[in-house]
């Protein structure tokens, strides 16, 4: 069996990091995504839909990982008795 990183929330539906590697995943999306608000916050308006882009393949890239690494996804409410 292999090791997850992200194991389903307790309630809802999602992933949330189970081991370091997951953490370091989720630390990694934030610095990136921190780089991406310096570098563009001088000319957003000009450069938004580019920044947008790229906001939204980081975290197709986050999700991904997270799909491959992680339980299956399905909807709960609550540990099971």
């Amino acid at each position: 069996m292999k090791k997850l990183w992200f194991k389903n929330k307790t309630y809802g539906y999602g992933w949330t990091p189970a081991t370091w590697e997951g953490w370091l995943v989720v630390a990694i999306y934030f610095v990136m995504l921190a780089l991406l608000i310096w570098v563009f916050s001088a000319n957003m308006s000009k450069f938004s839909h580019l920044y947008l882009f790229l906001v939204f393949l980081i975290t197709a890239i986050l999700l991904f990982v997270c799909y491959k690494t992680g339980e299956p996804l399905k909807w709960r409410w609550g540990d099971k008795k």
